[in-house]
């Protein structure tokens, strides 16, 4: 079942890119679409009914080389049971969502082919990041990764005749491959360590390498602190986070159906599952843990500050999307592995939805994108309104403060919040808490702007306005449900108690309660170390007893010790790892902090686009360097042209002109139209018909050759 989830959208994608002429264009939609779906089927069948245990299905030998060998092999565990769901749900949904977006097209020609090969791109797309998912060891994470690479080159610039949408496409490629090459620097530095590139055994010797040190730019770190940073740079470029983030907005040029896709499923959670994955490795990297931390909350607060002037509806999106992966990134910094996991499977519900909702305004608008020109859609597109409506809530927040009632965002979010407060700083948790109520702004701001109001530009287009074919809709529907339920029917798992979530995972669990004041709880902990860095095999059924003889028992406010050992579940919780806990002791002010900033977000947009429209103006004329800054993002592609882009070209000018054109061209001129024609011309006044000129020739010939065999066999 698990080999046939991971190579069905390939096949799929075979037969769409090179066998539709046999079988039509329909024909190929059609077969790459029922593939995916049918490894939809089979992802739910996993994941509901999986226990959490951990099992390797081998495919085929692989790598054999020296010490190393290693098969191609899947590796099924929650972690991978979740991503197999949000992958091929999301995937089947946009293409068939993209039966309807994509059947008439005006970026081509009237007759021209193009739709198998867009189906083609996202099987190949879906296949990628399931390799990546499913990867036992790391190279086989990296062919996955570099997959998802090269998927989203082809399909940000499929409309190949763009030179904007081109350009996107180079951009998101060159960045990840900053990113990329980050990553690789740390499988090299596990290879070096751990004599391996399979997870299992990296996992298992993480205790023993956290001893040891590695010289990095002339300096001795502790190992796993340097492979922990190079493993997250690595995240950055995929998850667009701040500084590797510029590729994101641009990859708007692809159709609407792609961005659903790389914003909600594939290539941006890659970045969020690989340090889930590698948990085992960060728990042993504190240091490494608080620069994650650090980076998440300030890309969530970038962007979403970015998001607030966007006029583009796809972009306004889009920064959601990198802020919502800052999210992810705070909770994964924290030690909160399971939340982590939590927001980017609710996230994927109605980041998808609110995409694909983007998608049919933009079909029903005849492809303008541009919110200034929208307006008083709410009765022309009703479906499409109250889709994005349920996207809108479930982004938002929205839900009962206190309980495990709520949209989907809702918990998953707050959850996040909670967490930072408990494991994090104070500047995570701030920002993250001012986030929201940006999120809020600009996500009530984007309703308002489209559906309500008066219609505002063109006014041919406002009145020919529809709503788009059923095709479009159900997956707008089915998008709709998860965003709504799929936080409270899966709290507890992802975000209950320490013993449920443990289950979930996988991890063989222990709790222990210190008792006051006498020493017995650090006795507790050192027992609980020496149970994870010694007997692997026996760790998981040891009783784990206090220096003072008294058995631990599970308490409200006691030390969850974890005696699961590096590897032995989905994630990785070390002993002294209490973030989970501490977050549902968290003060109620803190617990309702996020409906707060929902509702402040809320109250502002409704003023500024209801009450009084006039008003984004006059602020934005009122603080124009201010606005132009965010406009601008922050300055950020204006930065890195001139710092990178410009140099690049400039040297890139100076060997075409000097090395290209001077040196190579003009030594291979000047040979051929200077050197050889001075020795052809002496050697054509040694060719003058006289039968003296050839006898002298030939006994000067014989005395070189004389004298060289002469002194030669002298030497000898």
């Amino acid at each position: 079942m698990e080999t046939i989830i991971l190579f069905a959208p390939l096949v799929g994608a075979l037969i769409a890119g090179f066998g539709w002429r046999l079988i039509s264009e329909a024909g190929a939609q059609w077969v790459a679409t029922s593939l995916v779906g049918l490894a939809c089927l089979l992802s739910w069948i996993i994941f509901l009914g999986h226990d959490g245990q951990m099992e390797q299905i081998q495919i085929l030998r692989w790598i054999e080389s020296g010490s190393l060998s290693t098969d191609w092999a899947i590796r099924l565990d929650r972690l991978t049971a979740i991503m197999l769901v949000v992958i091929t749900s999301v995937s089947f949904l946009v293409h068939l969502y993209s039966f309807g977006y994509m059947a008439h097209d005006e970026n081509f020609r009237p007759g021209e082919s193009y739709r198998p090969r867009f189906f083609a791109y996202l099987s190949f797309f879906t296949f990628a990041m399931l390799a990546l998912v499913t990867a036992d060891n790391l190279v086989q994470m990296f062919f996955g990764w570099e997959g998802v690479g090269v998927a989203s080159y082809l399909l940000i610039g499929f409309y190949f005749r763009k030179p904007s949408a081109n350009a996107a496409a180079m951009k998101a490629f060159v960045v990840n491959r900053v990113g990329d090459f980050g990553f690789l620097l740390g499988i090299f530095g596990l290879f070096f360590l751990a004599d391996s590139i399979q997870l299992s055994d990296i996992f298992a010797g993480a205790p023993a390498m956290a001893r040891m040190e590695l010289e990095f730019l002339g300096m001795d770190f502790q190992a796993l602190e340097i492979i922990s940073l190079l493993l997250f740079v690595g995240a950055m470029g995929k998850s667009a986070q701040l500084l590797l983030h510029t590729w994101l907005p641009d990859a708007m040029e692809g159709p609407t159906p792609v961005s659903a896709l790389i914003h909600a499923a594939t290539m941006v959670t890659a970045g969020v599952f690989l340090v889930c994955r590698m948990s085992p490795i960060l728990e042993f990297a504190p240091d490494a843990k608080s620069i994650i931390v650090f980076v998440g909350a300030t890309t969530a607060f970038f962007a979403a500050t970015v998001g607030l002037v966007q006029n583009d509806i796809k972009r306004v999106i889009a920064y959601s999307t990198c802020s919502q992966l800052g999210y992810m990134f705070v909770a994964a910094g924290s030690g909160v592995y399971s939340v982590a996991m939590f927001h980017l499977f609710t996230h994927a519900f109605f980041k998808a939805l609110l995409f694909l909702g983007a998608g049919s305004v933009i079909h029903a608008m005849h492809h303008e994108q541009d919110m200034r020109n929208y307006g008083g859609l709410r009765k022309k597109i009703p479906y499409t309104y109250w889709a994005m409506m349920m996207g809108t809530l479930a982004i938002t927040g929205v839900g009962v403060p206190l309980t495990a009632i709520g949209f989907a965002g809702f918990l998953s979010k707050d959850a996040i919040i909670e967490s930072a407060y408990a494991g994090a700083t104070p500047y995570a948790f701030w920002l993250l808490v001012i986030a929201a109520a940006m999120t809020s702004f600009y996500s009530w701001r984007l309703i308002f702007m489209t559906f309500h109001g008066k219609p505002r530009g063109d006014r041919h287009a406002h009145d020919h306005a529809h709503e788009s074919p059923g095709v479009m809709l159900v997956p707008l529907g089915v998008l709709s449900l998860g965003a709504i339920f799929a936080g409270m029917l899966w709290y507890a798992p992802f975000f209950g108690d320490h013993a449920r979530v443990s289950q979930y995972f996988g991890i063989p669990s222990a709790h222990a309660a210190v008792e006051g004041g006498d020493g017995h709880g650090e006795g507790v902990v050192a027992a609980v170390e020496e149970l994870a860095e010694g007997d692997l095999e026996h760790a998981a059924e040891a009783v784990v007893e206090d220096d003072a003889g008294h058995v631990a028992e599970a308490g409200d406010h006691g030390a969850h010790g974890t005696i699961a050992a590096p590897g032995q579940g989905a994630i990785y919780m070390a002993p002294e790892n209490h973030v989970l806990d501490e977050a549902h002791h968290a003060p109620v002010w803190v617990k309702v902090s996020p409906f707060i900033a929902m509702l402040l977000g809320l109250g502002l947009a409704y003023i500024m686009y209801i009450r009084r429209p006039e008003l984004p103006a006059q602020l934005a004329a009122n603080q124009r360097p201010l606005y132009n800054f965010l406009l601008n993002k922050w300055y950020f592609d204006e930065l890195y042209d001139f710092v990178f882009v410009r140099p690049a070209q400039a040297i890139g000018r100076f060997l075409w002109t000097r090395g290209d054109g001077n040196v190579i061209d003009g030594g291979i001129n000047g040979m051929a139209m200077g050197i050889v024609p001075f020795f052809t011309r002496l050697a054509g006044r040694a060719q003058n018909g006289y039968v003296f000129t050839y006898a002298f020739a030939m006994v000067l010939g014989l005395a070189l050759i004389l004298t060289w065999m002469t002194l030669a066999g002298g030497a000898e």
